[in-house]
């Protein structure tokens, strides 16, 4: 069975790893919110041409155009042979039930790392983008608008809530135990 996976996580929780890892361990197709915008802007297509007029002018995308992206990417051949996991979408209620709404969502995963956690990571990478005010806002806005939708699917009985600190590979074990645990139960 192809997995169809959403992951969540603070930004700094380690999903970037964590999901190179899942992507070999099921086979599913990564698909990156940022690749995947990328992606649609350079394709021409009307949805593209309308992303990337957002993005240009550092915008973020109104549901209907993330909702759109998505649904040209979940269409294409290999998600449906391989299934998908999902980085970086949903972000709101609103596209959790968008996206529910066009394919079977099987688990929605939560890696979970404590905030001060997340934010000596994102310091100690010493990005451009990572300062303490730019993070304090990206923090401020997965409060505001993803833990809502984690909630969501929780209610939806679709969620599991990963321990994110550790060693790569023990948070890798964990995810993989949970995500199985669940998926073999359906």
């Amino acid at each position: 069975m192809a997995a169809r996976l959403v992951i969540f996580g603070r930004q700094g929780a380690g999903k970037g790893t964590q999901c190179e890892f899942l992507t070999r361990h099921y086979g599913a197709v990564h698909i990156s919110t940022g690749d995947m915008l990328r992606a649609a802007a350079a394709s021409g297509t009307d949805l593209g041409i309308r992303a990337k007029s957002y993005m240009d002018t550092g915008q973020l995308l109104p549901d209907d155009v993330m909702v759109g992206v998505v649904q040209e990417r979940l269409e294409l051949p290999d998600v449906a042979e391989l299934g998908f996991l999902l980085d970086g979408f949903p972000r709101t209620v609103p596209q959790a039930e968008a996206l529910c709404a066009l394919v079977e969502v099987d688990l929605a995963v939560n890696l979970d790392v404590a905030e001060d956690v997340v934010r000596d990571r994102m310091l100690a990478r010493g990005r451009a983008d990572d300062t303490p005010e730019i993070i304090g806002e990206r923090l401020a806005a997965y409060a505001a608008q993803t833990v809502p939708t984690i909630a969501w699917f929780a209610q939806q009985d679709r969620l599991v809530t990963i321990d994110g600190v550790g060693e790569p590979s023990e948070v890798s074990n964990r995810l993989t135990a949970a995500i199985d645990a669940r998926l073999g139960a359906q």
